[in-house]
């Protein structure tokens, strides 16, 4: 920009041969020699004939002041002006062009650039410019269909059911329409991160025959004002021209948060989306058959008014599998790679409770890497139980080189959770116990795989804390002073404790009473910052009880491993010799400590 200002003066600058130019008082004394022909005025620039020379002379007068003032003031009489030929012309305006020049130049360059940008945001194609607020939905139909069906899909029967009956209310209307049934204008998919709500949806639009937009809640929000709320105008624009059809909207939390929330103000280009989606949502006709299908894992900070029936008639919670469901699960990813005879999908599936579809496949695929790896034409049972580890801890990090006195240390730690947990009542069993470092992790204690359970009492929560304090007690016990080892243990402790003073109500000093403990985000709750909802005594009486039950929890530890001292010498020494100890050698380790207690407490002496 500021080469073409440059050139365009230099193109409108008046032209002239410097050995021509000269200065007013020379022309006044040409003047009063006679010399002068004619002058020729135009603008600030004068020409000057004389009459002894061929050259014309140019010089430059001040502007907006008179040729002849000037002329007077340099000594020309009054009888020569009068007698000078002087015309006069309009100059060309070079000045107010260039002004013009400097003024529009920078408009342009910014138009420019706002036109690039549309383009670069407007995707291909003539006239993507104008294509800014146009719809980013992906169109699915005929060969774009995703091949994924319901076949595909397990562990989340219920949810399936849902979503097969908006598919057959689309395929045969009028099976319902019969009786007096509306199609549902919307369904809302509620889970964890992983669950398959994502992978229910590709199901529906395979399984579904018409027309399917999907788009993703981060699509609608732009950095320009009202571009999100001209994107949902055109979406359902679209779908309504494809009518039946259906819109899945992936991540809906994006744009669909409670208005007002956070700090973000009340008035931005998320809220203007969200009411456009209201509206769009809640004008439908009942014979446009639109279904919107959206999905979240955070169904507790969307607005109630995109909620209510009538938006989203249906909420379908796809919720983390059980056994049975994470054993169907392994059967679909299984499929179609080789096994061998040994492996067992029920006993993994008993083994990875908590994991979610996402979490199995994971694991399938880590197993199927850990066979090739190892040159195997099959998938074994000893690469499912390492991806199992590889998934909840991490690879194995054997190349990390730990002195003798932190192995030592590891090793008495590892065998002071596995042997509370062994001897507790209401604790899980032990399964595996490793000090082969993995991820973050310096070693750990593998529970035995349990059935699924929703309920938890009292008890179970104090024996697993216990558990979780047996490392720290058996440092204690043998080294006479806690390391860093602990911190994990003493987070995990801590969360629970508070956790059944303040929600579940397991405590009698604080009664069986929910208290807000006022530590929400405010960016993701629904008030700025919630206020905690007791007074300082009963702050102090939650305090007191956390540090009760985490008392009680430590003395329980202290008590097992002070009576089974020998056992955990005996762990602790056939780790540092092994390094990994399943449940069979362990419990034969704990036999024989039992024995023989007098010895093994000499030993630890």
């Amino acid at each position: 920009m500021i080469l073409l200002i440059i050139g365009s003066r230099f193109l409108f600058a008046p032209s002239g041969d410097a050995a021509n130019l000269v200065g007013l008082n020379q022309v006044a004394r040409y003047i009063n020699n006679d010399d002068v022909r004619s002058i020729l005025v135009q603008g600030d620039i004068v020409y000057v004939q004389l009459k002894s020379s061929t050259q014309r002379l140019q010089t430059r007068k001040e502007n907006n002041q008179s040729l002849l003032e000037t002329l007077r003031a340099l000594g020309v009489s009054e009888e020569r002006l009068q007698t000078l030929p002087i015309e006069v012309e309009s100059a060309p305006n070079s000045g107010a062009i260039f002004s013009w020049l400097v003024m529009i130049l920078p408009m342009l360059l910014v138009f420019a650039f706002f036109i690039f940008i549309m383009r670069q945001a407007g995707g291909g194609g003539q006239n993507r410019a104008m294509q800014f607020g146009r719809s980013r939905a992906r169109k699915m139909e005929g060969a774009d269909r995703p091949t994924v069906t319901f076949a595909d899909v397990a562990g989340s029967d219920e949810a399936k059911q849902e979503l097969q009956e908006v598919v057959e209310f689309l395929k045969e209307p009028q099976k319902f329409a019969a009786l007096g049934a509306r199609i549902p204008k919307g369904v809302l998919m509620v889970g964890a991160p992983g669950t398959g709500k994502t992978l229910l949806a590709k199901a529906v639009a395979g399984e579904a025959g018409v027309p399917f937009f999907a788009s993703s809640g981060s699509e609608f929000v732009e950095m320009f004002v009202g571009v999100g709320a001209s994107r949902v105008r055109d979406l359902f624009e679209q779908a309504k021209k494809n009518s039946p059809c259906i819109i899945f909207i992936d991540e809906i939390d994006a744009v669909g948060r409670h208005r007002g929330a956070g700090l973000g103000g009340g008035n931005d280009e998320r809220e203007q989306t969200l009411n456009q989606i209201l509206v769009e949502m809640d004008g439908f006709d009942t014979d446009t058959n639109i279904v919107i299908i959206a999905a979240t894992n955070r169904p507790d900070i969307l607005d109630p008014a995109l909620l209510r029936p009538g938006r989203f008639d249906r909420k379908v919670v796809v919720d983390r599998p059980d056994r049975r469901g994470r054993e169907a699960i392994l059967k679909v990813h299984t499929r179609g790679k080789p096994l061998m005879p040994d492996v067992d999908l029920g006993l993994i599936a008993a083994q990875t409770a908590g994991m979610v579809g996402a979490d199995l496949e994971n694991l399938v695929n880590e197993a199927a890497i850990l066979a090739a790896r190892r040159n195997k034409r099959a998938i074994g049972m000893s690469e499912f139980i390492e991806s199992i580890e590889r998934v909840m801890a991490g690879p194995a990090r054997r190349s990390r080189v730990l002195d003798a006195e932190d192995r030592r240390v590891i090793a008495y730690h590892e065998a002071g959770h596995a042997i509370v947990m062994e001897a507790l009542e209401h604790t899980e069993g032990v399964s595996k116990i490793t000090i082969v470092s993995r991820g973050q992790a310096l070693g750990y204690v593998m529970p035995l795989p349990e059935e699924d359970r929703n309920l938890r009492s009292r008890a179970e929560y104090e024996d697993t804390l216990a558990g979780l304090l047996g490392g720290r007690v058996a440092e204690e016990l043998i080294f006479e002073e806690p390391t860093t080892s602990a911190a994990n243990d003493l987070e995990r402790v801590t969360k629970l404790a508070k956790a059944m003073v303040t929600r579940f109500g397991m405590s009698d000093v604080i009664g069986p009473l929910q208290l807000n403990s006022g530590d929400s985000n405010p960016f993701l709750g629904l008030e700025l910052g919630q206020q905690r909802s007791y007074s300082e005594d009963v702050a102090r009486k939650i305090d007191a009880e956390v540090r009760r039950i985490v008392s009680d929890a430590y003395d329980r530890a202290r008590t097992v491993l002070k009576t089974r001292q020998a056992q955990l010498v005996q762990v602790a020494e056939a780790l540092l010799e092994k390094e990994v100890l399943e449940r069979k050698e362990f419990l034969r380790i704990l036999e024989s400590g039992l024995a023989a207690p007098e010895m093994a407490m000499a030993s630890a002496d």
